[in-house]
């Protein structure tokens, strides 16, 4: 219970990233696709996604030669915090889309090495895979729609 908890509060310091760099009126006039999730949607899955990501680190946690998937899961997760700053709070689209594209397969590098050593926790990253693609599709799409100067 302590590994959860303690990888839960390193979670917080993504959280709280995008606590200091919320979407404003900017994002709110940029053009986005139909299917753009309302902002309501993204606490609560976010939420959620660190709740399983914990939890899966603190399964792995517990096991030996762990060093290589919690060093992925520690890469994954500051990549995460990079993102709302440099998104929301620099404003920069397209190298929002370029940390999406790392964090992502950082996440999925994640999900594989904890295969090597628990299922379960592997399957619990698997809705991080999925918000990160859909996260990606949508920062291309909005990238696309609004181009910004060099």
């Amino acid at each position: 219970m302590l590994m959860f908890v303690l990888f839960l509060a390193i979670c917080a310091v993504p959280a709280a990233a995008g606590l200091f760099f919320k979407p404003g009126e900017w994002y709110r006039t940029l053009d986005k696709p139909s299917w753009t999730p309302p902002d309501w949607v993204f606490p609560i899955v976010w939420a959620a996604l660190y709740l399983l990501m914990s939890w899966a680190a603190a399964r792995v946690a517990s096991l030996p030669d762990n060093d290589l998937a919690l060093g992925l899961w520690s890469l994954q997760i500051t990549v995460s915090t990079l993102w709302s700053a440099v998104f929301f709070g620099l404003r920069r689209i397209a190298a929002g889309a370029a940390i999406i594209v790392i964090l992502w397969l950082a996440v999925a590098a994640t999900t594989a090495a904890f295969l090597a050593h628990d299922r379960i926790a592997a399957l619990m990253m698997v809705p991080y895979l999925a918000w990160g693609a859909v996260a990606l599709a949508l920062n291309l799409w909005i990238m696309k729609r609004n181009p910004q100067p060099a």
